[in-house]
């Protein structure tokens, strides 16, 4: 873990730290609702503002950080061999087939990511800001760190606008206000990204979806051949909820795709 912190994701990993801060800085330096509440020695809000983005640094890493779930071996190991045959010779199952890139037999759902030359386990996408894959390890609490970072850059949001001071002209009120006006931008800009992207998540998760089989599904052996509205792992909101968020284990997907895709005309 600590190795991959030094891969060529460092310097993102570096900038969003330092920028994390420093915006976390300007909001307790300027006379903002934080600054008010310090001075009358009410700690608690300036308290959970700080652990919260504190939280939001630690789920970043940590997601940064974590294998997003690699695949290390041939999916038709020891003990499951006659089970792999017995689906691969359903005709409804599409055949598992062999990574060109890492030569490894890629478990359905899975992709080779061009940037960590890796292939991924439910696959969802690449995060170039996270600099580290999300998949079937991580997609969970990349979600999760996606929720925290919101309410973080909301209360932000919030705290900034209530330091914004009147001045009688323009040049003073930019020289008393302008830290703190790049920082209501850069969150403000920041909180638009994350609600899309966190709204956009929660809509594939609810149908057990991932971002990549939505936006090649045309491209995809298992999909392609399913209607627009089909989905052969979709066991209904709540389950998929209940299965994205509780459930911590290997899903084999050929399984699920043989009870639930659509019989051949």
């Amino acid at each position: 873990m600590v190795q991959n912190l030094f891969r060529s994701g460092f310097l993102v990993r570096l900038g969003h730290t330092v920028l994390t801060w420093v915006v976390t800085l300007v909001l307790f330096l300027h006379n903002t609702d934080l600054r008010r509440c310090e001075e009358r020695g009410e700690l608690l809000a300036p308290a959970l503002f700080f652990l919260l983005v504190l939280l939001s640094v630690l789920l970043y890493f940590a997601v940064s950080l974590m294998d997003p779930g690699f695949v290390l071996t041939d999916t038709t190991g020891q003990g499951s061999h006659e089970e792999t045959e017995s689906m691969i010779a359903e005709p409804s199952t599409p055949r598992l087939r062999r990574c060109g890139f890492c030569l490894l037999q890629q478990p359905m759902r899975a992709k080779h990511c061009q940037t960590c030359k890796r292939c991924v386990r439910r696959f969802d996408h690449h995060c170039p800001w996270m600099e580290n894959c999300v998949g079937e390890r991580n997609h969970r609490w990349f979600v999760v760190y996606l929720l925290v970072q919101l309410l973080v850059l909301l209360w932000a949001l919030r705290i900034a606008l209530s330091g914004v001071s009147p001045a009688a002209a323009w040049e003073p009120w930019l020289r008393a206000n302008g830290l703190l006006l790049a920082a209501l931008a850069l969150v403000g800009v920041f909180s638009g990204v994350v609600l899309l992207l966190l709204g956009c998540h929660l809509y594939l998760v609810s149908t057990n979806c991932t971002t990549w089989e939505f936006m090649s599904r045309h491209r995809i052996s298992y999909l392609k051949n399913c209607g627009d509205e089909e989905n052969p792992f979709d066991r209904g909101l709540f389950c998929n909820l209940w299965d994205f968020f509780c459930v911590c284990r290997t899903v084999m997907w050929e399984q699920v795709y043989q009870k639930h895709a659509p019989d051949p005309a």
